[in-house]
């Protein structure tokens, strides 16, 4: 018996040893907050992808919206699914009432695409996150399955795009031609008013953070010329402001490098001032949108060497923080933020106990 054969009847005993010690194991916290950020995720993505599909005009990009959109509803049933059996509410995330049929496109069919690609490059990073964290088989199996979802929403995305004549790739640098070691402390600080070249690891990073940026203001662009008042309307400029400010200070580090800077994609946003989505909507994916800012710094700093870069990014991520906490906020103050399941508040459990002995007692 081949060796591929044995490790395959090994999986299955396992598999089945699993399930049977698991069958009664309740959600983790961890797998419960991951579902949730799922369940409203996604129930997002696919109002964003109604509107599109009611306003795209190239027929190969519908078809990519299609294969996007049917994998978030797919995504959505099955945690239907889960909450289902056992007995948790299923949060309201978004959904019909958030979406305005017949609103005129936002957003180019190239834009579309685009936003798309960025959507699964965050997706592999937070559904990495979730099974590395997950422990009952089911929720193994679930985050596993979007892992692979994911993966080819995203090669079907960037390669259509490519198709379509737009490059998102980071900038090439020559090949090495020999082995080194980092021989001097200046690898990593400014020494003598000089400073090393961008190594390649932080150009990914400099141009993943620019793309983010790219997407971001686009979005606030536009969010900013459909939102219903004025108080939404202002925040989502200075949101197009900051990563207008984001996007000129990391472009200047690839430039001194003599690296050649994205795009913008403003233009890919239309005239419209009619929303096809709820206020309620625009605000939380813009939340969403600032988290995704701060994860990527996160990663970012984690990765790069040079003290000047870390200042940099440090810096960048607590401008996204402020104008995040506003946010928030403002999504409180409208009543619009869903709250994620918490521990027990075992002090004001024993307080309520109290009450009702003494109650009791009276």
């Amino acid at each position: 018996m081949d060796a591929n054969k044995i490790s395959s009847q090994i999986e299955k005993k396992v598999m089945a040893h699993v399930k049977e010690h698991q069958q009664h194991k309740k959600l983790t916290a961890s797998e419960i907050g991951d579902l949730f950020n799922n369940y409203l995720g996604d129930s997002l993505f696919h109002c964003v992808f109604k509107h599109y599909l009611q306003v795209v005009e190239d027929d190969e990009i519908r078809d990519f919206i299609v294969f996007a959109s049917d994998i978030s509803k797919k995504h959505l049933n099955l945690i239907k699914e889960i909450y289902t059996k056992e007995n948790i509410p299923v949060p309201v995330g978004f959904g019909e009432q958030d979406v305005r049929n017949g609103a005129p496109r936002l957003f180019s069919d190239l834009f579309m695409v685009f936003y798309i690609i960025e959507m699964s490059r965050v997706g592999l990073s937070k559904y990495g996150d979730s099974l590395s964290n997950a422990s009952r088989y089911d929720l193994v199996d679930y985050f596993d399955m979007c892992i692979q979802d994911t993966i080819k929403t995203y090669k079907y995305g960037i390669y259509l795009l490519l198709s379509k004549g737009m490059d998102i790739s980071p900038p090439h640098i020559p090949y090495p031609k020999k082995v080194d070691f980092v021989e001097s402390k200046s690898f990593i600080s400014l020494i003598a008013g000089k400073q090393r070249p961008v190594t390649a690891l932080e150009i990914k990073h400099l141009q993943v953070n620019i793309n983010t940026n790219t997407l971001g203001k686009a979005l606030m662009t536009a969010f900013s010329q459909v939102a219903s008042s004025d108080n939404l309307k202002k925040y989502f400029r200075e949101g197009s402001s900051l990563a207008e400010g984001q996007i000129k200070e990391l472009g200047e580090l690839l430039m001194n490098e003599d690296l050649p800077t994205p795009k913008l994609m403003d233009t890919h946003v239309t005239d419209s001032t009619s929303s096809p989505f709820s206020d309620k909507l625009l605000m939380y994916h813009t939340v969403l949108s600032n988290a995704i800012g701060i994860k990527n710094y996160g990663s970012a700093i984690s990765e790069i060497l040079r003290h000047d870069l870390h200042f940099k990014f440090t810096k960048l991520a607590a401008g996204i923080g402020k104008y995040a906490k506003q946010g928030m906020n403002m999504m409180i103050n409208h009543g619009w933020l869903e709250e994620l399941p918490t521990a027990a508040d075992r002090k004001k459990l024993s307080k309520k106990s109290d009450g009702s002995t003494r109650n009791e007692g009276s």
